[in-house]
């Protein structure tokens, strides 16, 4: 008999989905005996946190515990020597034209993370896999370091955490995002970051500086302002109420701030406006949102979220997502769930998408959003400080 999903308290997804790769799949099944033993994960293990984060465990029956007897998977961290720092983006539809993701794999848990299907090339399931089976690149800003150095490196657009979140909870020990901005301060690097995390008040000491001279910029990501449903989404993310007052002490320490209400999930996040204005009383003075998608696994791992959590509204969902990046019949039909055109993708076509862009673009309008874009200086970079050379400016 197949044991029926059930959620697991303090994170995103109910299994360990195979992965795209796998040869095999395996289906979790009861043999009549029973379980009570502890589940353990294999790999090779760098550091062990157990998940003990008071707000993603308060009221489980023991610490760590699931109702259904099963130990939540705890959190492992694997370090790895990363070969390169900066990726390169060509997409259009994207506003930075280089990032770079001190981790592979994220905490947080939200289950509508695009980057999940990319933990299939770790060999790690995209679901549970990507929430405990944390990849840290430990030298990171020594590689950012040397790129940035290079003497045919031209400054662009940088954005710190485009993939996975730069301050989910291990970066409290690990520290790599902060080593990376200590690089960007150092090379004079204009640079953005995006997070859910009230973790990024820890470096306001190097944020405020440097945003005062036009070289740093943050947004962080609202996506409802529902307390029980962002813990259902994004269940080791901060509060909504906790982001808001991080857009606070960002705008009141001079950091331009801006607020991404991303993704729009169509009769699950329908507060987009309440969220802007909250932002826009917090501080934000520009925002932006793309609309869901569900590429690889992820449109697997979303429906089976559904079905946990809103079963009986999971097929208007999926029906209305696909309205969202107007598919035709004949796509529907073959099991298509959005369009990965890049110039379409993000906002999505067609009637839904117009009136989600209206109500947005209304939005902004009332709240004076988006009125000045937040332009970041490309022409203070000096890689010969990188160097040890003095600077004669």
């Amino acid at each position: 008999m197949r044991i029926p999903l059930q959620a697991l308290r303090g994170r995103g997804t109910a299994s360990s989905m195979a992965h795209r790769f796998s040869r095999d799949v395996r289906e979790v099944a009861d043999d009549g005996w029973g379980y009570t033993g502890t589940l353990h994960m294999p790999g090779s293990v760098v550091a062990e946190r157990r998940a003990e984060y008071a707000e993603a465990d308060q009221g489980d029956e023991g610490q760590g515990w699931h109702s259904s007897g099963l130990i939540a998977p705890a959190t492992r961290v694997h370090l790895e020597t990363a070969r390169s720092a900066l990726c390169a983006n060509d997409s259009p539809d994207i506003f930075f034209e280089l990032s770079v993701n001190p981790y592979r794999g994220c905490e947080h848990g939200c289950i509508y993370c695009y980057a999940r299907p990319t933990h299939s090339y770790l060999n790690f399931s995209p679901g549970l896999d990507f929430e405990t089976q944390i990849v840290a690149k430990h030298n990171i800003a020594e590689v950012l370091r040397s790129e940035l150095a290079q003497p045919r490196y031209v400054p662009r657009l940088v954005n710190i955490g485009s993939a996975t979140d730069c301050y989910q909870p291990v970066e409290r020990e690990l520290k790599l995002t902060r080593s990376l901005i200590e690089v960007m301060q150092q090379a004079r690097h204009p640079f953005s970051l995006i997070t859910k995390s009230s973790g990024v008040e820890r470096d306001l000491d190097l944020l405020a500086p440097l945003a005062a001279q036009r070289l740093a910029a943050v947004y962080v990501t609202i996506t409802t302002l529902d307390p029980v449903l962002a813990r259902r989404m994004e269940p080791r993310a901060a509060a909504p109420h906790r982001r808001l007052r991080t857009i606070r002490a960002l705008a009141d320490a001079g950091v331009p701030v801006g607020v991404s209400v991303a993704p729009q999930i169509p009769f699950i996040t329908e507060d987009m406006e309440q969220v802007l204005e909250a932002a826009h009383e917090a501080g934000a003075r520009s925002a932006f949102y793309t609309v869901l998608r569900l590429p690889w696994e992820l449109d697997s791992l979303f429906r089976e979220w559904l079905s946990v959590h809103y079963p009986q509204r999971a097929a208007r969902v999926m029906a209305r997502v696909q309205d969202l990046h107007d598919l035709s019949d004949a796509q529907r039909g073959a099991g298509k769930t959005y369009d990965s055109d890049f110039v379409t993708r993000m906002k999505g076509s067609g009637l839904w998408a117009d009136l989600l862009r209206q109500r947005f673009a209304a939005a902004c309008r009332r709240l004076g959003l988006n009125r000045e874009r937040e332009g970041l200086d490309l022409t203070q970079f000096r890689p010969g400080l990188l160097r040890g050379q003095s600077s004669l400016f």
